[in-house]
C-alpha cells in the first residue's frame, strides 16, 4: 500500500489528513513532533507523498524541506506544504515545495488534488 508522511503539530489536522488519505488507499505515518521525523522515515517502505506543516514548535516546514531535499529516500517524492498560513504560498513555491494545500482541507477537492500531485502536476491552492 502506498504511504504518506504527514508532519503537523496539530492532532486534529493529522487525523483529518490520515482519514482523507485512507479513503484514497494510502497508509499514513503521522508525525506530531518534528524530532520524530527521522524515526518515521526509517519506518517507510513506499512513501509517495509528504505533507508538511509550515509552522511547528522548535522547527518549521522550510527547515525540514531543506533536509528532505537532501534525503535519498525522498528523491522524486512530492513535498506539499499544508498550512493555514495561505499568505505563505509564494514563499513555499520559491522555497522548493512541490505544492501547497491550505487548511482546512476540502473533502470534495482533496481526491482530485492528490491525484494531480501524484501525476506530477502542481497544486497550489489556498482553499
Amino acid at each position: 500500500m502506498p504511504q504518506a508522511l504527514i508532519i503537523d503539530d496539530n492532532q486534529f489536522n493529522l487525523t483529518i489528513l490520515v482519514h482523507y488519505l485512507q479513503d484514497e488507499g494510502f497508509d499514513s505515518v503521522p508525525v506530531i513532533h518534528p524530532k520524530d521525523v527521522e524515526t518515521a522515515l526509517d519506518s517507510l517502505e513506499d512513501v509517495r507523498i509528504v505533507f508538511l506543516d509550515l509552522e511547528m514548535p522548535g522547527s518549521d516546514g522550510f527547515e525540514l524541506l531543506e533536509k528532505f531535499k537532501q534525503d535519498e529516500r525522498l528523491q522524486n517524492v512530492p513535498i506539499i506544504a499544508h498550512s493555514v498560513h495561505i499568505s505563505e504560498i509564494k514563499v513555499a513555491h520559491n522555497a522548493g515545495f512541490d505544492g501547497f494545500i491550505g487548511k482546512p482541507l476540502n473533502a470534495e477537492k482533496f481526491p482530485r488534488q492528490l491525484e494531480r500531485i501524484l501525476e506530477g502536476k502542481g497544486v497550489w491552492e489556498t482553499a
